[in-house]
């Protein structure tokens, strides 16, 4: 009989995550029912979202329940099926959870999407420049929200990571100059000499108020927004008249106990600006839209990417700290399967 390792949340971090917070777990497999599919997690999408549903406080989605397995979107292959739109070899994404296996039944509230093999890329690029947490909500959050068009300054905070990489790309793309934030002078050049943007500050050793008045003297025309804190302030003091704010993320505060607002929240008044949270699943209609579009734009090359693989289930609490210290390059993803190729 086959057994499940998998991450037991076991107390809420205070701060920073570690495998103390968890429990691991071996679980034996149980023979599959009628209507239930049994998946080999081969990846695990890592993201700032993680560290907000280890916590309690309120959010888009219920807290993950202590001693339940910690929820985290995932990519893997049917081995075992008794649904008849589920056969042994298809690629699935889904919430699989911090798990070796995952299992899945009709009637879930958690949709099991089977991977669109036609569209001719590695699976996992539907973690990253195809998935929900990078691609389809930069697609949506940059296109459908920030609306940028010729002549609009853009910022990106976070502008070397999974989202804000690609969304800065489409602001390109669709002709405005973009500015990015990132947190080492090897990710600026990056931004700027790979991905293409206009120029990028290094908040790790710029004055990031006195950097935006260089860089963007007109002012701010559309904030992609990933962090919160200090680069959210001194941008709010920097919007043009009639501003859009995309609230895509506030990493700085996700390890706080007591998250803080923006000291001049005012400044949205003041500019008349206009300021849109959402959650990549508000679009959840629109995704074969954005997949036509961006699919092409991956396979030729034209959408840069990269990706930052970490081996092994335990490694998943240090993985999700790479995220606030700034030490991955790229889509974090997690390689769970030993073997985990297409």
């Amino acid at each position: 009989m086959r057994t499940n390792q998998q991450l037991i949340l076991k107390t809420r971090p205070p701060a920073r995550v570690s495998l103390d917070h968890f429990e691991l777990r071996q679980q034996p497999l149980e023979p599959l029912r009628d209507g239930q599919v049994l998946i080999e997690t081969h990846y695990l999408s890592i993201d700032p979202t993680n560290r907000v549903w280890m916590s309690d406080r309120p959010q888009y989605m219920p807290p993950v329940a202590i001693g339940d397995v910690m929820r985290g979107f995932g990519i893997g292959q049917v081995i075992e099926s008794r649904h008849p739109d589920y056969a042994p070899g298809d690629w699935v994404s889904g919430l699989l959870g911090w798990q070796q296996y995952a299992l899945w039944e009709s009637g879930s509230l958690r949709p099991l999407q089977k991977l669109p093999r036609h569209l001719d890329v590695h699976p996992t690029a539907f973690l990253g420049t195809l998935g929900v947490t990078g691609g389809l909500t930069a697609y949506f959050g940059m296109l459908a929200i920030g609306q940028p068009k010729p002549g609009d300054t853009v910022l990106v905070s976070a502008a070397a990571g999974s989202v804000g990489s690609l969304a800065g790309q489409l602001a390109k793309r669709a002709g405005a100059r973009v500015i990015g934030i990132a947190g080492s002078a090897h990710k600026c050049q990056y931004v700027t000499e790979e991905l293409g943007f206009d120029g990028c500050i290094n908040y790790s050793q710029d004055d990031v108020g006195a950097a935006l008045d260089r860089l963007c003297p007109d002012g701010i025309s559309v904030l992609f927004e990933n962090v919160g804190g200090d680069q959210l302030e001194a941008a709010l003091s920097r919007l043009k008249v009639h501003a859009r704010v995309v609230l895509c993320g506030l990493i700085s505060s996700y390890n706080d106990s007591q998250p803080r607002g923006p000291r001049n929240f005012d400044m949205l008044l003041h500019k008349r600006a206009t300021l849109t949270g959402f959650i990549v699943s508000d679009f959840a209609s629109r995704f074969p839209e954005a997949l036509a579009e961006l699919a092409p734009l991956v396979r030729s090359g034209s959408l840069k990417y990269r990706q930052h693989i970490v081996l092994g289930l335990t490694q998943a609490p240090a993985a999700v700290n790479m995220l606030f210290d700034g030490t991955n390059h790229g889509k974090l993803l997690l390689q769970v399967a030993d073997s985990a190729d297409s």
